[in-house]
Order: C-alpha cells, then structure tokens, then sequence
C-alpha cells in the first residue's frame, strides 16, 4: 500500500508524493487521515528556517521533514493484539500529514474522539494540550485579570481557557483585525490593535495602574518577551506559549527583580513530562478534557477554520500562509477528497 504524504523537501519547497506503508504488526493500527490541521506557527517556521543555527530547531529540521502533527482518521486495521481500539473507530493522533499511518499503541497516545464531536473541531485536539499545559502552569485564581498577546491558533485557545477559569478581564492584543474579532467572539473582553510595546499604556488604563495578573506571549517573536515584562503587576506571571526560533533574542527587564515576576514555560514535549511523573493531566487526559469542552459547547473551534484545502493542494495552502497569514486561522487538509479520484 502508498499513502500520498505532505514533505518539505527543502527551505520553502512543499511535494505531495506517494511513500509505501509498512504492514501493520501485531501492536499496531492502521489509520486512514480523514482531516488533519496546520500548525501554521510551527509549520511556518520549519518551512522557511526561520531559526538561529544551533537552536533546538535547528537539531529537529532536517529535510527532507514529514510535517504535521494533528491528524483525525478512521482505524481500518489493527493487529492481533491490540485491545484498547477497534476497527472503524474515529482516532486523532499525533501524526505528519499522511493519507495512511500505521502506529505501535504501545509508544503513540491514541485519542478516541467521542460522540457529539466533529472531526474538524477534533483535529485541534493537540493544540488543545500545547494551551492547557500553559495554563496549567499560570495558576489562574478566579477573577484574575488576563492579557494574550498573539491571537494565532494557540491564542484564540488560551482566550476561550481563561474564560473558562472565570478571569475578570481577558485583554487581547495583536496587529490583526480579523484576529481580534475572532478573539472577541470567544471571550475577550478588551480588543487592542496594536504592538505590544505600544500596549502598555492601554493595559495600566484598563486595570486602574495596576497591570494584569497573567500574560501569555504566544507570538514566537524575540522581541515581545521583554515587553510583555512591562504588562505585569507585582508578582504576576509571564507564560510563554510561542516557541521562538530566536531564543538569544530575548532579554529580560528590570520588572523582574523589582516586582517580583514569575516565568513559566510550556512546550509541547511538556505533557509527555508529565506523563513520566504519574500525573493525572498528561497529553492524553488533556485532549480527552478538551473534547469534553468541545461536546458540550464549553468551547468553539469550527469557527476558526477559515481555509479548507485537498492535500494535493498543499503547495497553495503554504503559499497562502506566507501572504495572508493575518487573515487565516484554522487551516485544515481534507483527505477525504482523496476518495472521489
């Protein structure tokens, strides 16, 4: 059997071509890809090297790159011995851009997606965990005052979280209209257009001098970490959500020492962390919790899908994020078109 596959070849080349799937073992399950979702941060940065050299983006980035990492799909075989998944069963999984994947379940989670969820909205199920694990780590107390800076994908998450965790204020800053609408309709209740170098003034106006309890940076730019330093009031805490590709670019600020400001972290290897220490909230618990949210309405994704693409079409979906990466969000490959050729 082949299976069409979306491949970086090299620094901005995208190919959709036919690679042979391994048969299936004993512990294994093949999965048919129904949809699956761009990260359009991560992908973007793999795609055009938008990183230092000796980064750790630079140690992972090796062409040619199988890209992609939220896909949804049916199970259409499995191996003798596999117990916990059957046939027929709508799955995500942490896997590339690929028609077909045949995955061990003793070494891959295996989400089973429940009834009353879409699998387009499914397909958020990892970026789903990226968030919560940030969240997670900012302690959020009820009635807190919240800033996000970058309304990507990750943003538009952190914004509908913090609503759910009961914030007083979600304030959301980025220099996109379309952006900011969205945010708004998910549970901001403050818009800015702007930078955030130019929003400090606007956030001491909206909390009476005081600044936020929380803020996340999810932009992936260098230069927005100190700035977003400034935001805080004493003893709030920065969360960092955007992988940069230029981490020697970030500095820190005199707010930290003279108010006391925590840092946090929170990366996708994160949740796998967890899971080695016996925690309850590993990856898989998350996406599963996140599905729950999307079951019964607590949180919206649908729509945030602004593009819809054939994975044939990959070239173009790429191309689009480069020139309209503003107005795009969700941006999802339908594998299921494969079926009427």
């Amino acid at each position: 059997m082949d299976s069409l596959n979306i491949v970086f070849t090299g620094k901005d080349q995208v190919e959709v071509y036919e690679e042979p799937v391994r048969k299936p073992g004993a512990r294994d399950i093949l999965v048919q890809a129904n949809y699956s979702l761009i990260s359009t941060g991560t992908e973007s940065i793999c795609l055009s090297r938008n990183f230092d050299p000796g980064s750790h983006w630079d140690g992972w980035i090796k062409y040619p790159f199988h890209t992609g990492y939220s896909l949804v799909g049916r199970v259409i075989e499995k191996g003798a011995e596999v117990t916990n998944v059957e046939v027929g069963a709508r799955v995500a999984l942490r896997c590339e851009h690929k028609q077909y994947t045949v995955v061990s379940t003793d070494e891959i989670d295996i989400y089973h997606i429940p009834e009353g969820v879409a699998e387009e909205d499914a397909t958020w199920f990892h970026i789903a965990t990226i968030v919560q694990n940030g969240i997670r780590y900012a302690e959020h107390r009820l009635g807190d005052t919240v800033a996000v800076i970058g309304l990507g994908l990750l943003g538009q998450l952190v914004v509908q979280y913090a609503r759910l965790l009961g914030a007083r204020q979600i304030i959301a800053i980025d220099l996109a209209e379309p952006r900011l609408e969205m945010a708004k309709e998910h549970g901001a209740t403050t818009v800015l257009k702007m930078g955030a170098a130019q929003a400090r003034d606007e956030v001491l106006r909206l909390t009476n001098g005081q600044g936020v309890n929380i803020v996340y940076d999810v932009t992936g730019a260098a230069p927005v970490f100190a700035q977003a330093l400034q935001l805080l009031r004493p003893f709030g805490r920065l969360v960092i959500l955007g992988d940069t590709g230029s981490p020697t670019q970030q500095h820190l600020t005199k707010d930290v020492i003279t108010k006391g400001i925590s840092i946090v972290a929170a990366h996708d290897m994160h949740g796998e962390f967890v899971a080695s220490e016996r925690c309850y909230w590993n990856n898989l618990h998350q996406g599963e919790l996140f599905f729950e949210y999307i079951r019964r309405g607590d949180m919206r994704v649908h729509d945030l899908i602004t593009h819809r693409y054939a994975p044939q079409q990959a070239a173009e979906a790429y191309r689009m994020l480069t020139r309209e990466r503003s107005s795009a969000m969700g941006v999802i490959f339908d594998w299921n078109s494969l079926a009427s050729l």
